[in-house]
C-alpha cells in the first residue's frame, strides 16, 4: 500500500462526514443567531451554551465510542433491536447528560452571581438545561444508533463516523433543544 493510496482512502472516508459536520456547525450557529430574544430574556443563557454543547459531545461521543468498540468486538449486533447491554449504555448516557447539564446551569448561575452579573433565577436555567438535555439526548441516541449501525453494515468503520456524527448532531440538536427548552421555560414563568 503506497502513501498516496492511504491518503486517498483516508480523505475518501473522512472528508464527507467532516463536510457534513461543518454544515451542521453552521446550522447550529444560525439557530443561535435566531435566539437573540431568548438570550436577552434569560440572562446567563449564553454562558450555558458552550458548556451545554460540550457536554453533548463528551457524553454522546463516549456512547458512540463504546458502541463502536462493542461492534468491533462482536458484543453487539448492528441492528435496532433490544439489547440489555446497549440499553444500559443508553440510559447511562441520558442520565449523565441530564446531570452534567444541571451542573453546568448551576455553575453558570453561581459564577455569574460571584461576578456580579445579571443572571436568570436558578430554576429557570435548570429547567432549560434539563429540558434541553432530555430533548437533545433522545435525538442524539437515535442519530448515533442509526449512523453507527447503518455505517457498519455498509462496511464503514464506525470509529470514523462517531466523531463527526456526534459533533454535528450534538450542535444542531443541542441548539434546537436549547431554543425549544428556553421557549418552554419562558412560557411557564
Amino acid at each position: 500500500m503506497t502513501l498516496r493510496s492511504v491518503a486517498v482512502e483516508t480523505y475518501r472516508s473522512a472528508l464527507p462526514p467532516l463536510l457534513v459536520s461543518a454544515l451542521g456547525g453552521l446550522l447550529a450557529g444560525a439557530i443561535l443567531g435566531r435566539m437573540e430574544g431568548e438570550l436577552a430574556a434569560v440572562p446567563g443563557l449564553l454562558v450555558v451554551v458552550p458548556a451545554f454543547l460540550a457536554i453533548r459531545g463528551s457524553v454522546y461521543g463516549s456512547l458512540g465510542s463504546r458502541l463502536s468498540s462493542a461492534l468491533h468486538q462482536g458484543l453487539v449486533e448492528p441492528r435496532l433491536a433490544y439489547d440489555d447491554r446497549l440499553a444500559r449504555a443508553v440510559v447511562a448516557a441520558l442520565l449523565n447528560g441530564l446531570a452534567a447539564s444541571l451542573v453546568a446551569a448551576t455553575l453558570a448561575v453561581g459564577l455569574l452571581r460571584v461576578l456580579g452579573r445579571s443572571v436568570a433565577p436558578w430554576p429557570t436555567l435548570a429547567l432549560i438545561a434539563l429540558a434541553g438535555a432530555a430533548m437533545a439526548g433522545v435525538a442524539l441516541v437515535g442519530t448515533i444508533l442509526v449512523v453507527v449501525f447503518v455505517g457498519y453494515r455498509r462496511g464503514a468503520n464506525p470509529d470514523d463516523l462517531v466523531g463527526p456524527a456526534v459533533t454535528t448532531a450534538g450542535d444542531v440538536f443541542g441548539m434546537a433543544a436549547l431554543f425549544l427548552a428556553t421557549r418552554l421555560a419562558l412560557a411557564v414563568s
